[in-house]
């Protein structure tokens, strides 16, 4: 899970980094050049995704401002010090989607990021059920008949964009997007297709009825779909 972080005070960075670490977000700094010359990054495919982790700051308003003129739909968490329930309606009505006060722990910013997320794909609870398959927004596992499977981080992060987008058909390219982004260390590109089969496999082993819910459809992309419109291993 990847986010563009803002932290004006540099000697906070690395603490802050830690915190997010632990909980599995990749954080990346950025400078306040972001919010004028750096956003059209928040345009490219896959972006929607990444959270904006802004740190409280005199410039905290203008950033939200740019933010929302620019189009970007990523959700926005605020950092704060100190609550003021005055200053956080006024930020949540600027186009904040959520504000937390110091100290700031990272399995929570985990939870707040997940919750933006999955109802900007329009889903209101943490989870989703198609058959035997119960498939999590907030970075558990899925349940396949009654038993969780362990899926790899990046396994995780395709399956998790299959799910936010169920019975879609999603490219391979917004996958690709979605789990990479704009990375330095992108594999190569085949690599979804090899993780999509092993999520196959590993979906199919732990059904009871062998069905492995990921769909290919020819020359657009894959699809999670309930089993009956899904083809089974054989």
């Amino acid at each position: 899970m990847k986010a563009y972080v803002y932290e004006q005070q540099e000697e906070r960075r690395p603490g802050l980094a830690a915190e997010l670490r632990k909980a599995g977000i990749d954080p990346q700094f950025v400078a306040s050049d972001f919010f004028t010359t750096g956003l059209g990054v928040l345009m490219q495919p896959g972006q929607k995704n990444r959270a904006i982790l802004l740190s409280e700051c005199d410039e905290l308003r203008e950033h939200i401002r740019a933010l929302r003129a620019a189009k970007c739909v990523s959700p926005i968490i605020v950092f704060r010090n100190f609550r003021n329930s005055q200053d956080t309606s006024s930020l949540l009505d600027l186009g904040a989607d959520d504000v937390m006060v110091s100290p700031i722990r990272g399995t929570e910013v985990v939870s707040r990021m997940n919750s933006v997320i999955r109802r900007l794909y329009g889903h209101a609870a943490d989870s989703i059920v198609m058959g035997e398959l119960t498939a999590y927004f907030d970075g558990r596992d899925p349940i396949i008949s009654g038993s969780r499977i362990k899926l790899s981080k990046r396994e995780h992060s395709v399956f998790q964009h299959l799910a936010l987008n169920s019975n879609k058909v999603i490219s391979k390219d917004a996958i690709y997007d979605a789990v990479y982004g704009s990375s330095i260390d992108q594999p190569f590109d085949k690599i979804i297709d090899v993780y999509i089969c092993k999520l196959r496999k590993k979906i199919a082993a732990a059904s009871d009825s062998g069905w492995q819910y990921i769909e290919t459809v020819q020359g657009r992309g894959y699809r999670l779909m309930l089993p009956e419109t899904v083809s089974k291993v054989g």
